[in-house]
C-alpha cells in the first residue's frame, strides 16, 4: 500500500488542514481534491499513482466547465498537491498521484 492515505490517519488530517489553510484554493479546487481522494481511495493497484477520467472527476467535483477543471488541476499541480500525467487514451484515463506532504 505505497503512498495510500488512510482516511483515519494523521496524514489525512494533515492534508485537510493544509488545504484549509491555503487561501489560494477555492471551492472548485476543494471539489476536485475530493474527487481525486475518491479515486485514490478506490484504487485497486495501490501503487501510489491512480487513474481517473476528466469526465468522471468533473462529475464528482461538480465542475461544469472543462476550462475550470484544467485551471483547478493546473493550480493543484503548481501548488504541490497533485502530480499529473495526462493521457489521451479514451478509456485509460490520466494518471494522478497525491503529492507527499512535507
Amino acid at each position: 500500500m505505497a503512498n495510500k492515505i488512510d482516511f483515519g490517519s494523521s496524514v489525512f488530517n494533515e492534508l485537510l488542514e493544509r488545504l484549509a489553510e491555503d487561501e489560494r484554493l477555492l471551492l472548485t479546487h476543494m471539489g476536485l481534491v475530493a474527487a481525486l481522494l475518491y479515486y485514490h481511495h478506490n484504487d485497486r493497484e495501490k501503487k501510489g499513482y491512480f487513474r481517473g477520467s476528466r469526465s468522471k472527476l468533473m462529475r464528482i467535483s461538480r465542475i461544469k466547465s472543462i476550462a475550470t477543471y484544467h485551471k483547478c488541476l493546473s493550480d493543484l499541480v503548481s501548488y504541490g498537491y497533485v502530480e499529473y500525467q495526462p493521457s489521451w487514451h479514451p478509456s485509460l484515463g490520466s494518471r494522478f498521484r497525491l503529492a507527499p506532504l512535507s
